[in-house]
């Protein structure tokens, strides 16, 4: 009887498939059933050839044999993992195997684990696709019953395939045209480059910014209202204590003086500020505005990975790289969450009885807030469940699975608890208070007092005792004409400040949103949907900077090194620019949704052509770039060392 042989990413996604499916036959790397053989990859087991395996001239590091522009780049065994592509390269060629199963990660670069696998095997034989967004017993049943076929996925293998063909062309032509031309081991990439980047550009600002002092003039005003007036217009008499008892109703707020010509809260002049305060204290005051506006704030969008990898970073202190691996425990070891790598934040429209299982499944912990009248479960926000938005997979959530908290590491809790709440607010009321902005005069002088009441706290519930960003003092209520007194004054000297350095929070913001700083309105919108690299690999583009010793983490910030500002001194603008390579991120994205075979092959012939024409032009840049000496290393890297040492260079003269 003919088989079907699926074929995993991991060994233990493969025994969950088996289990699921009732394949209990022990085999060499694999689990056999009547019906089915489970196999697996571990990672990836086929690569690209290194250059001297594409060409032996290619061996040795010369500039003159630069650029390396193969027709075609060969893949190869990786030799690790060698004994387990051999069990599966017998596996697709046996006669008892008529058809394949690709079940490897849903997404680009568990496409391409398959793939590659695929063809260096040389097999022929039909494939169906298993594309699940979690790995719960239900969702891999439910991805059984809804197999597509291979081809579906043709234009997400197409992207994957230019993408890792591009990297092999850009790193490996710059890589070793830089570290001949200064004679140390660079790594140069269309990704770490401009992120580094990013991070040397921080730096150099932090380094160059000149502090300017400027003072701000705070006033504390007590009010007296008209009814006030009138209050105290009856004490006449009444002795001292039953005057202050007259006045206890009286309320206090501050405001800032605000610069009537820049309208801003700075006094540029000390002597101006102290003149100011001085021409304030113990005058009568008058509110010429208040105005109370009710504002609501909706629950904030469910997580992608980014999203979750800046908000553990913010609030636990994770590295990005720290958060993908814990993600990707809950999700392939406990199986509670949905598929962690990816870049959508939204939930299709069928998934919602599904969502109401989730939350009914919600460990006790969470049972107070599933039990509230205040949560909608029939929530129809296109915040959150829209169809249009949902790329390869949706927004990370919890599964029907209960959590057991005795069987989760402290760091892997606190991440659910983070990806609980966030679905739990979700279905929460809005968060509605009243704004308040109120103007007092003093004679000429203006101060602006901000406060905020809250009204209603619906899914600020799930929050309590965090810290929140826009809290702000209440104010009491105050009407224009209102009087009050300035009953103290004091002058603070200020500095401007440096913007901070950076996080993993802030980088992978940046990361995501390559290019959205520049000026080019066209260009900018045109780069909306573009960025440095994937979910996937954001987190492993900065551990790869620090392991290259381009930036070192300082506390909770990242900081680049000497060598990392020299590497970005000598890279041209072109491959060091967020901008290129978030063009190229969009190209590759829109690949993947062309469904058009020969359109797609004309996307991808273009994109390689533009990708060689930009290999040739980083040699010549390395070639001619300006005079820079880096420090001798002492040892080698530790990881993805050259296969051979780079001869020495040409221009090594100070810089």
């Amino acid at each position: 009887m003919s088989k079907k042989l699926i074929v995993a990413e991991k060994p233990s996604v493969g025994r969950d498939i088996a289990r699921v499916l009732g394949v209990k036959g022990r085999g060499e790397g694999c689990l056999t059933g009547d019906a089915y053989i489970v196999t697996w990859a571990v990672g990836h087991l086929v690569s690209l050839c290194e250059p001297g395996e594409v060409d032996e001239r290619w061996t040795k590091w010369r500039m003159a044999d630069l650029p390396m522009l193969p027709e075609r780049i060969p893949l190869k065994v990786l030799p690790g993992t060698k004994d387990q592509f051999a069990v599966i390269k017998n596996l697709m060629l046996s006669k008892d195997v008529d058809s394949l199963i690709c079940a490897t990660d849903s997404a680009r670069e568990g496409e391409l684990i398959f793939r590659y696998i695929y063809q260096k095997a040389g097999c022929k034989k039909p494939v169906e696709r298993l594309w699940i967004s979690s790995m719960t017993d239900a969702a891999i049943r439910q991805g059984f019953a809804e197999l597509k076929p291979a081809s579906y996925y043709d234009s997400l293998y197409e992207s994957a395939r230019c993408r890792s063909e591009a990297d092999w062309l850009v790193g490996m032509n710059a890589s070793r045209a830089f570290s001949l031309a200064y004679d140390a081991h660079l790594s140069v990439g269309r990704v770490q480059t401009p992120t580094l980047n990013l991070i040397v550009r921080r730096d150099l600002e932090i380094e160059q910014f000149v502090p300017e002092d400027y003072w701000e003039i705070r006033a504390t005003f007590g009010m007296r209202t008209a009814a006030d007036e009138k209050r105290a217009g009856g004490t006449a008499g009444l002795e001292s204590e039953e005057m202050a008892r007259a006045g206890r109703d009286c309320q206090d707020y501050e405001g800032l003086w605000v610069n009537p010509k820049t309208k801003k809260t700075r006094c540029t002049d000390p002597a101006q500020a102290q003149a100011i305060r001085d021409a304030v204290v113990g005058r009568e005051a008058t509110v010429t505005e208040s105005k109370v506006t009710k504002k609501r704030v909706p629950p904030p969008q469910l997580y992608d990975l980014t999203s979750l990898q800046r908000e553990a970073n913010k609030k636990l202190g994770y590295s990005a790289d720290k958060t993908l691996k814990l993600a990707q425990s809950l999700y392939e070891t406990h199986k509670l969450i949905t598929y962690p790598r990816t870049d959508s934040r939204y939930l299709p429209d069928d998934m919602k009885p599904r969502i109401a299982a989730v939350l009914k499944k919600l460990p006790p912990a969470y049972a107070g807030f599933v039990e509230s009248p205040e949560l909608n479960w029939n929530l129809k926000d296109k915040r959150f469940y829209d169809n249009t938005k949902i790329s390869d997979h949706h927004a990370i959530v919890p599964t029907e699975k209960t959590a057991d908290s005795s069987r989760l590491t402290r760091d892997e809790a606190l991440l659910f608890d983070m990806i609980a709440r966030r679905l739990l607010a979700a279905h929460y009321p809005h968060y509605e208070y009243e704004a308040a902005r109120v103007v007092t005069k003093v004679g000429e002088h203006a101060f602006k007092s901000n406060g905020a009441m809250p009204l209603k706290e619906g899914w600020r519930a799930l929050y309590r005792g965090e810290k929140a960003d826009d809290k702000e003092p209440p104010l009491p209520k105050l009407n224009a004409g209102d009087t009050c007194t300035v009953q103290d004054a004091a002058v603070k000297t200020c500095q401007t400040e440096p913007p901070p350095y950076h996080t993993d929070a802030s980088l992978l913001n940046l990361m995501e949103n390559a290019g959205r700083d520049i000026e080019d309105e066209a260009l900018r919108e045109q780069m909306k949907s573009s960025g440095l690299g994937t979910p996937a690999t954001r987190a492993a583009t900065i551990e790869r900077l620090i392991e290259m010793g381009y930036a070192r983490r300082r506390g909770k910030t990242i900081v680049s090194t000497e060598k990392g500002r020299q590497l970005i001194a000598v890279t041209p603008q072109q491959i060091a620019s967020a901008v290129t390579t978030g063009k190229w991120e969009k190209f590759l994205s829109d690949m993947a949704g062309q469904r058009d075979e020969d359109a797609r092959a004309a996307k991808s012939a273009r994109f390689m052509e533009g990708i060689r024409r930009f290999s040739v032009f980083l040699v010549e840049a390395a070639k001619n770039g300006p005079r820079v000496e880096f420090e001798k290393e002492t040892a080698k890297p530790r990881k993805r060392a050259k296969p051979s040492a780079p001869k020495r260079g040409r221009r090594t003269g100070k810089a």
